[in-house]
């Protein structure tokens, strides 16, 4: 039998993420839960050198960075499939998680999260306002952009779902619970309602978002 590990913080979205796709191909896991600023530990470091959320384990082949993660168990356990056999729709899996980690979750989702929520809810230190506004640009190009790839399909890639859908919905919904005025989004906005109702949606987006 597999033995699984995974390394992070609970409501990282990058862990639940790992969590989700884990949960959709049946397969049991243990996680090592680890505080805000434990990743930056010596220990943790000794995982992943550049202190990022998750590390993950199976059978004692160690490897971090979400990406990799997904596509590993993607291609070590294929059933369910999470990757679409077109390579069309292959390439707008991937398109859309580079889209979320090249350029919403550094430029936007972290300042913005850490500025209206890890800040003032978890550290006790004030949000800086400026930091958010500046972030705001990127965060509308990126949804709106999400928003236009997504149009009337129930998925990403088509009519079923894929890892980009898994790491859009965790993605959308530190977008949907941080407090500010925000664009409709009709597409996006279905799309995280629709992930969300599910049992795994509901169980790792019930959880505040640090």
């Amino acid at each position: 039998m597999s033995e699984i590990n995974v390394y992070g913080i609970p409501g990282s979205p990058f862990l639940r993420s790992v969590e989700i796709t884990l949960h959709e191909k049946g397969l049991d896991y243990e996680l090592h839960r680890i505080a805000p600023g434990e990743h930056k530990q010596p220990d943790y470091l000794a995982r992943h050198p550049f202190g990022r959320i998750p590390a993950f384990e199976h059978d004692g082949f160690a490897i971090y960075e979400t990406q990799a993660i997904l596509r590993y168990l993607e291609d070590i356990f294929p059933t369910p499939p999470l990757t679409p056999g077109n390579p069309g729709a292959r390439a707008r899996m991937n398109q859309v998680i580079g889209i979320i980690e090249c350029y919403y979750f550094p430029k936007a989702a972290a300042p913005i999260a850490f500025n209206r929520i890890i800040g003032p809810r978890l550290l006790g230190v004030p949000g800086d306002e400026a930091a958010v506004a500046e972030a705001m640009p990127m965060a509308r190009t990126c949804f709106a952009e999400l928003d236009r790839l997504l149009a009337d399909k129930p998925y990403l890639t088509g009519h079923s779902v894929s890892l980009a859908d898994i790491v859009l919905a965790l993605s959308s919904h530190r977008w949907f619970s941080t407090e500010f005025d925000k664009p409709e989004l009709p597409s996006v906005r279905a799309h995280y309602e629709m992930i969300r109702a599910t049992p795994e949606g509901a169980k790792y987006m019930a959880a505040e978002t640090p």
